[in-house]
């Protein structure tokens, strides 16, 4: 929903192709090392409640864009943050992914946990353009924003087994389960 909602606003292609390639592109690159180096210093888990709570809340940044309108500083801090916590939350979930892989059968297994990770992002997308002619962009966003919380709630309840089981992050575990 994000290129018809930026012509929606009144924002020129060339507008939103500088921005969101520039600024979107850097921060994307950004915010994979920053989610890649916490994975390394904290673990997986604190930086995937941190991702998974920075995705969400950046739908709200979107909220402020259509409420201000075609400004083009809003746009660059909706698409920086957007772009940065997508990277960071990424990084953090590619960990997790690869964590709960056996090593026997990484690749199959790798390919499954990251297509089904798609899936009902693919699924729900087809219904944001009725959200949005029923409503507005801005419930459409807030509505995006509370979609998040079930993940913000999933990682804290990972988070939280994860240290009652006294079983930090192992990297180059054979485990296939959730620790």
């Amino acid at each position: 929903m994000a290129n018809p909602f930026y012509l929606d606003l009144g924002f020129s292609k060339t507008d939103i192709a500088n921005i969101g390639k520039l600024y979107g592109f850097v921060m994307t690159l950004v915010g994979s090392f920053l989610g890649g180096l916490l994975v390394v210093r904290y673990g997986i888990f604190r930086p995937l409640f941190a991702g998974a709570v920075m995705v969400a809340l950046t739908n709200l940044l979107f909220v402020k864009l259509a409420l201000v309108g075609a400004d083009l500083t809003w746009l660059a801090v909706a698409i920086s943050g957007d772009n940065l916590s997508g990277g960071f939350a990424n990084a953090a979930f590619i960990a997790y992914l690869s964590s709960m892989t056996n090593r026997a059968y990484t690749a199959t297994q790798y390919a499954l946990f990251s297509s089904l990770m798609t899936l009902p992002g693919k699924f729900f997308s087809g219904f944001s353009g009725v959200i949005v002619d029923a409503s507005s962009y801005e419930v459409f966003f807030t509505y995006a924003a509370l979609m998040g919380l079930p993940a913000v709630l999933l990682s804290l309840l990972l988070w939280r087994h994860a240290t009652v089981a006294g079983q930090p992050f192992q990297p180059n575990s054979d485990k296939s389960t959730l620790p």
